[in-house]
């Protein structure tokens, strides 16, 4: 970088193109919000194809482009055609942010083969899925994100499908990390602590969807003293480390887990 450059461009993404999935809510909307932000066109695409359309409204009502679409991550083929449908209209695919996620809370000894092939498809082979095809089309400097988790580091009760999963982004990661740079792509993950999302929030909503506010501060604050900052984390936490990997400022990141985390101490 020249002397003379603002270090602000560094993390400006003017004129590129990103795919999030997950975009219909938690991270994956904040990510594609915050990659919007710094000047990206964002294509925000979720099973649940509506609500990942809303995200690309706000976006869009704030003048930024964006456009959005379903997707299914667990489908390979499905995952390769919207990643060659976005080549094709723009030309290039800078970002490829890979956030969609679910839970499936089960004693370790009572998971189904069910429950763990769903959870893994999503979490795991969903990744994979977004790392393969974005990686045949991608230009070199372009970056590729995973979603993993601060439970590959702090394992907790009830979540071993989820833990698992996590722990094989990290491998994937590294993976195409080593693979994908001798063509000059980048491969890195992020590892949040917990945060409020919609995978959380059913620790304190009642049987109607309605929050129950009190139980709601009763987990916050309980989650919150497992951080040495005494607070849980907020959405743009992860989204702006998503960012900061898909940015230039990150040139020299590759294989890496970034993990905004709060130092959490445990799971």
């Amino acid at each position: 970088m020249s002397d003379d450059r603002d270090p602000a461009d560094s993390f400006r993404l003017t004129d590129r193109v990103a795919i999030v999935t997950g975009a219909g809510s938690g991270i994956g909307a904040e990510t594609a919000r915050v990659l919007a932000g710094a000047g990206a066109h964002v294509v925000c695409a979720d099973l649940d194809g509506e609500r990942a359309a809303v995200t690309a409204k706000e976006i869009s009502s704030a003048g930024r482009p964006a456009s959005s679409g379903p997707l299914d991550v667990t489908d390979a083929a499905a995952v390769d055609s919207l990643v060659r449908a976005v080549h094709r209209e723009h030309g290039r695919l800078d970002v490829m942010a890979n956030v969609a996620g679910i839970m499936v809370e089960q004693p370790a000894l009572e998971v189904t083969e069910q429950e763990l092939d769903l959870v893994l498809a999503v979490n795991l082979k969903g990744v994979f899925f977004g790392c393969q095809s974005a990686g045949r089309v991608m230009p070199p400097g372009a970056s590729i994100i995973n979603m993993a988790s601060a439970i590959i580091d702090h394992p907790s009760p009830r979540r071993v499908s989820y833990a698992i999963s996590k722990a094989g982004v990290v491998q994937v990661t590294r993976s195409f990390a080593i693979e994908l740079g001798e063509r000059g792509i980048r491969v890195n993950a992020v590892a949040p602590g917990w945060t409020v999302t919609g995978l959380t929030k059913r620790h304190f909503s009642n049987d109607d969807g309605s929050i129950d506010e009190q139980r709601r501060d009763q987990v916050v604050s309980g989650k919150a003293t497992t951080s040495p900052l005494g607070t849980v984390a907020q959405t743009t936490d992860a989204a702006l480390a998503v960012l900061y990997l898909a940015s230039d400022a990150a040139r020299f990141y590759t294989g890496q887990v970034l993990r905004p985390s709060g130092g959490t101490v445990f799971g």
